[in-house]
């Protein structure tokens, strides 16, 4: 019994050494730094201090871009979404071939790779500065980031009625359509609100390259140290996402 149990627990105790192994190594290549980090505790500090008071002057400003910024994470979002799906669908393995498997999986690895912020430039130089830049930005970056999950999620799904319908002679449309949809529909509903989630605080950061969206008004509040003015974008942009986060947990409740 105890010889049964050493296997395990051998292992165990080596996998914690390597991952403890290669925190230290990563954290001594990336100079982490605890003592660093209090040093410049102070000065996070001041930089904090300066925020207060909040300034709302200027709240209907405001509001219209966090207007403009939500509506960018909509549109961005139905978008990406249904072109993810659509590459899911050659990226799932009980779906597609192995030549389209990998062609699917490959562009999606390559989107993934590609930070949001370059991807937003590209558009930007494409069609210029404003929220279309941003809402393509955000098109592309959905597909890389969520068209893996929407393949996993296909391919998690029970395969008792997959066999069932195969056995009766049913065509790949009708498996698809049939079997594998509706027990994964609840997980992509799911994932496409966590991708919404996501898109509304990304939508903040492209405006730092003029891709539309508050960010760039938080870029110029930084330029010209107008800290009272950036709280209150920063205290909106929380308020904001914290709505739609409580929106998605009930949502996300009711269909799982």
């Amino acid at each position: 019994m105890e010889k049964a149990f050493s296997i395990p627990r051998t292992r165990f105790v080596v996998g914690v050494a390597l991952a403890v192994g290669l925190f230290l190594w990563s954290a001594d290549g990336a100079q982490f730094d605890f003592l660093k980090l209090g040093e410049g505790a102070v000065n996070m500090g001041e930089f904090v201090g300066r925020m207060f008071p909040p300034d709302f002057s200027k709240i209907d400003t405001i509001l219209l871009l966090l207007l403009e910024t939500l509506q960018m994470a909509i549109v961005g979002t139905v978008l990406g979404a249904g072109l993810a799906i659509i590459i899911a669908f050659g990226a799932a393995t009980n779906i597609a071939p192995t030549w389209l498997y990998y062609l699917c999986r490959w562009t999606m690895n390559t989107i993934r790779a590609l930070p949001d912020l370059v991807i937003a430039l590209m558009f930007v130089s494409a069609v210029g500065l404003g929220p279309f830049a941003g809402i393509l930005a955000m098109t592309i970056g959905s597909i890389g980031s969520i068209g893996k999950v929407f393949a996993e999620a296909m391919e998690a799904v029970d395969r008792g009625p997959i066999v069932a319908m195969e056995s009766v002679g049913a065509s790949k449309r009708q498996i698809v359509q049939y079997a594998i949809l509706p027990q994964a529909l609840p997980l992509l509903t799911s994932y496409t609100l966590l991708l919404f989630e996501g898109n509304v605080r990304g939508a903040t950061i492209l405006g730092l390259v003029g891709a539309g969206g508050i960010g760039l008004e938080l870029t110029t509040a930084i330029n010209r140290y107008d800290y009272g003015h950036l709280l209150a974008m920063v205290l909106c942009i929380i308020v904001l996402v914290t709505i739609i986060d409580q929106a998605s947990a009930i949502i996300r409740k009711k269909i799982t």
